[in-house]
């Protein structure tokens, strides 16, 4: 393997090599399932469909873990202040966070393991990390004495002495540093039995039983948002560790989407939901904003930036269907090597699509010199390039999203061809004003007319 990948513990870029060849094991902390979904909370989704991507396209089967919190102290206040179920309110918001992924075509996860669904395995862990000395019961609740890890805080660089869980202190919690792994009953919460009490589970305990069942005691890429660094992911290192599980063995973490410098959230009232971003580009255009800087630097979210992130990928969808149009096909080809290289340097998407249009700017060149046969060797390369960043604009993904539109662009290829034949008797009349108002009126209704040693052709506009 030459992929490269920044790894958090280490604070270093180090080679990716998979504990078993052949073999990915990827685990992406998802959603709390608390509301609908904006553009921050599925940046992740997107960052690491493209990781996922790309260690199948060089090989690897990928085996790739994406849970959902399903309880949380958010969905029950947020249930109880609508009046409604908490595990109706859970439902409802996970399958809005179901549309959004599918909406941006990102790829479904090997199995996607909900919180409520795997509190045998939370019990075990929980049993283990107690009869270890690295866990205490105490009043129905379980917390985790973080002084009995000498490696706390290696993954945040936390000191102890500034630990703040962002918890109560519970009751019976020996120091207010130690974290929950499970939660006394509380009236009207739900709760399941354990040898400790009825209780619900802690977030951290969550995520680090559900790796464990699925993918191993060692697995190799743990993936999330740089915002749970800590505590939640020190967390989970923690009790993993301490139980004796070797746990992930590369933390990658993607920057936030923000707005004025400030992280998206819904407690600053900057949330952009998916529905209502998708009435704005299409879904492909959101993807290839969302996913055009690199993972882990921060997205600065503003009108302009998403407009002429859309009009970037119109341009490279314009070149693929304009070529595809003339030539008949455009198969998926290979990528190039500039593009392999900076997919191997930590995921280096800008520098893929710098080397993705350039090839476009290429491939124009092709286009407007009559030959054919670069420019489909070209659009295949970018179809290639485009469908490891998830937004191939040939894929059988987007061209359902558009629906069956065969019999309106029939139609509509009649009224252009009438418009197309009275331009060429008027050019031949040399009736130059005529020949202008025809074109002039094809390009205001989005068609896109090209003069080649054949005759004209017409496209409608990428976007159209």
């Amino acid at each position: 393997m030459t992929l490269r990948l920044f790894d958090t513990e280490t604070r270093a870029v180090r080679d990716f090599e998979p504990l078993v060849p052949g073999h990915a094991s990827v685990y992406l902390c998802g959603a709390t399932v608390q509301g609908e979904p904006h553009i921050g909370h599925v940046r992740s989704g997107v960052a690491f469909d493209v990781l996922r991507r790309w260690l199948a396209a060089k090989g690897l089967d990928v085996a790739f873990v994406r849970n959902v919190t399903d309880i949380d102290d958010k969905i029950l206040r947020k249930a109880g202040e609508a009046g409604r179920p908490w595990w109706e309110w859970k439902t409802t918001y996970e399958r809005a966070f179901t549309r959004a992924y599918d909406a941006l075509g990102v790829l479904p996860p090997s199995v996607e393991p909900r919180a409520t669904g795997h509190i045998t395995q939370m019990v075990e862990l929980m049993r283990r990390l107690i009869d270890a000395g690295h866990a205490y019961a105490s009043d129905g609740n379980v917390y985790f004495d973080v002084m009995s890890f000498p490696e706390y805080g290696a993954l945040s660089g936390h000191k102890l002495d500034d630990v703040h869980q962002g918890e109560s202190a519970g009751q019976g919690k020996r120091d207010p540093r130690d974290f929950t792994l499970w939660k006394a009953e509380k009236a009207g919460e739900p709760s399941w039995p354990t040898p400790w009490g009825r209780g619900r589970p802690g977030w951290h305990l969550e995520c680090s039983a559900m790796a464990e069942f699925y993918l191993g005691s060692a697995f190799d890429i743990h993936c999330g948002g740089m915002d749970l660094v800590f505590p939640h992911h020190e967390n989970e290192i923690a009790q993993a560790r301490a139980a004796g599980d070797g746990f992930a063995r590369y933390w990658l973490h993607n920057g936030w989407v923000t707005m004025g410098g400030e992280k998206m959230s819904k407690s600053l009232g900057n949330v952009l939901s998916i529905p209502n971003v998708l009435t704005r580009v299409r879904a492909q255009e959101l993807r290839y904003y969302l996913g055009s800087a690199h993972y882990r630097s921060m997205l600065e979210y503003s009108d302009t930036a998403l407009a002429e992130a859309a009009a970037a990928y119109r341009g490279l969808e314009s070149f693929v269907t304009k070529t595809r149009d003339r030539a008949g096909d455009v198969p998926v080809g290979t990528w190039t090597d500039a593009f392999a290289e900076a997919l191997d340097d930590d995921l280096g998407v800008p520098k893929a699509l710098a080397e993705i249009h350039g090839r476009r700017s290429e491939g124009n060149k092709a286009l407007d010199n009559g030959d054919l046969t670069e420019a489909v060797r070209i659009a295949s390369q970018i179809r290639a390039m485009l469908s490891v960043l998830g937004v191939d604009p040939l894929d059988a993904h987007w061209q359902e999203s558009s629906g069956d539109e065969s019999g309106a662009l029939a139609a509509l290829d009649v009224l252009v061809g009438a418009e197309l034949d009275r331009r060429q008797s008027a050019r031949a009349e040399k009736n130059w004003a005529v020949a202008d108002e025809v074109r002039d009126r094809l390009t205001a209704a989005g068609i896109e007319v090209t003069d080649t040693p054949n005759g004209p052709e017409w496209s409608l506009k990428a976007g159209q």
